[in-house]
């Protein structure tokens, strides 16, 4: 997710003149959104904190509104700021899957699955690299072969979970290289150590590889294959096909269907005010033209783009609002949106069936996640 130093200052550089812009914006600025207003966002350097600069940048241009970034290197410290109500928005990728699934580091006594919601995302593509040596041209071909893993990189691992789902593969029919980073994993290939990894496409590493005696390629997610993008959507449901033709070994003529997904996504608690999610949402699209040159992936979010499910918590009813009054809400999203607030609430009501019980008290962290595991998925199969 690292972005060059060009591109940084140019969509940062302007935000320490925040202060000093004037409040003549639009009538909706001045009346009714926030004049300040506080974003948890991934580390200074990273896509995710050069977007969120951007439209920060947008805000304070067209509607006089001061916006702090607050950045994080972990997901608990861009979460936890949404959920004590220090931050007004958060930026997040998968940690709000976990957050609503309470998975992972959500799996403790303390948090559990969160209620939250999103406003929207810019779309982002994800699969599987391969050597070209390797002989994988589909999801089938990666059984047996060696695929480079960090274990303590849970947003990658669980999209790389659906893509052997559509092959009909689990961790267990590949060949796992335990590597100590998402950097090692495409090190591993470009090396020779391994066959496969799960990435996005456009990590600079895989240029690397592209150069490399072992070249490059994709596991393709082709839209048509129905019964492996159904077995992809039960292992997750943010995921949908996207047709992706920038990054190594990409182009216009050579594009890949890959796993499509979000981040960032703009984050808020479920029972914020619906008012200020449709402000919020409003803000975004109609500032639209002055942020969408300050990085080649800022015109994904266009609100055509960024407005759309799935996403990895359901969307906020301000934002639909929003969407509906532009004409963007259809009844297929509402589909999408009824599901996931059914999956909400079942997950939310299975946990607090759980936690209380004599195993899951008695249990160690390992132990407690594992029990957890078996009694969301009970939850989700009873849907």
């Amino acid at each position: 997710m690292g972005i060059t130093r060009r591109q940084y200052l140019q969509a940062t550089g302007s935000i320490a003149a925040l202060a000093a812009l004037g409040r003549a914006g639009s009538a909706l600025a001045q009346s009714e959104l926030p004049s300040t207003m506080i974003w948890s966002t991934y580390d200074v350097g990273s896509t995710g904190y050069v977007e969120a600069s951007a439209i920060a940048d947008a805000f304070g241009k067209k509607y006089g509104s001061r916006v702090r970034l607050q950045p994080s290197g972990s997901a608990i410290g861009r979460v936890k700021p949404l959920l004590d109500r220090r931050v007004t928005h958060a930026w997040l990728a998968n940690e709000l899957f976990f957050a609503t699934e309470g998975i992972y580091e959500y799996c403790t006594p303390e948090l559990g699955p969160q209620n939250l919601r999103t406003l929207a995302g810019r779309l982002n593509a994800f699969s599987i690299a391969v050597t070209a040596v390797s002989g994988i041209k589909k999801a089938e071909d990666l059984k047996g072969k060696r695929f480079a893993i960090a274990k303590a990189n849970s947003s990658v691992n669980i999209k790389s979970l659906p893509i052997l789902a559509f092959g009909g593969l689990t961790w267990d029919d590949v060949e796992l290289i335990e590597v100590p980073s998402y950097g090692a994993t495409m090190k591993a290939l470009i090396e020779g150590r391994a066959d496969a990894c799960g990435v996005a496409p456009a990590a600079a590493a895989l240029r690397e590889l592209e150069a490399s005696p072992n070249g490059i390629g994709w596991v393709p997610l082709p839209p048509e294959n129905k019964e492996g993008w159904a077995r992809a959507k039960a292992v997750v449901p943010f995921i949908d096909p996207l047709e992706e033709t920038i990054g190594a070994g990409l182009s216009e003529d050579k594009p890949v269907w890959m796993m499509g997904y979000r981040y960032p996504m703009i984050t808020v608690p479920a029972d914020s005010s619906a008012d200020q999610a449709y402000l919020m949402l409003k803000a975004v699209a109609e500032s639209y033209d002055l942020f969408k040159d300050a990085a080649p992936i800022m015109p994904r979010w266009n609100i055509k783009k960024a407005g759309t499910p799935p996403m990895d918590a359901a969307f906020h009813e301000g934002a639909i609002r929003y969407l509906k009054e532009i004409g963007q809400w259809t009844g297929e999203n509402q589909a999408w949106q009824d599901g996931m607030l059914k999956r909400h609430a079942a997950v939310q009501a299975a946990w607090k069936s759980f936690i209380g019980t004599p195993a899951a008290k008695a249990a160690d962290e390992e132990g407690l996640r594992k029990l957890w595991d078996e009694a969301r998925q009970k939850a989700i199969d009873s849907l």
